[in-house]
């Protein structure tokens, strides 16, 4: 039985870090099916200041960044045609709740997210998605990959 792993990426350091555990926690390629996802959340008001064509520009940057990802997985053993890239342009008031949509709409085994450190006040003022997915998807494996 194949392993469906659900993986939310941003263009940011901790995902090249979750892509790297990823790699190295020794799956075997051809039982493990990966979803890399990117959410757009709904635009806080300064975003939304920035217009609808930055949010567009947005888009293909995201892509490549995802196919960066992608090769990297299959340069390193994963199949491509077990690596597929999703990209959600409804925006989700929260990126939270598009992983939560997303699993429930496709049943994961397993998801797999980064999570960076922050302050106590950070967390306290913007939530940590890591602590609210292990919390809401308690009928799956949840890997949180610390940042250093």
């Amino acid at each position: 039985m194949k392993n469906t792993i659900l993986v939310p990426l941003n263009e940011s350091i901790i995902s090249q870090i979750v892509i790297d555990y990823l790699i190295n926690i020794g799956f075997d390629p051809e039982q493990v099916d990966i979803t890399l996802l990117h959410i757009f959340r709904k635009p806080s008001a300064e975003e939304e200041l920035m217009g609808k064509k930055f949010a567009k520009e947005r888009i293909p940057k995201i892509k490549k960044f995802l196919n960066h990802i992608k090769k990297k997985l299959v340069d390193n053993g994963f199949f491509e045609a077990n690596t597929t890239i999703k990209i959600l342009t409804k925006q989700y008031s929260s990126v939270t709740d598009g992983i939560i949509d997303q699993f429930k709409k496709n049943h994961y085994k397993m998801v797999i997210i980064g999570r960076r450190k922050m302050s106590k006040s950070e967390e306290f003022v913007l939530g940590d998605i890591s602590i609210k997915l292990v919390r809401a998807l308690d009928e799956t494996a949840v890997v949180v990959v610390k940042s250093k």
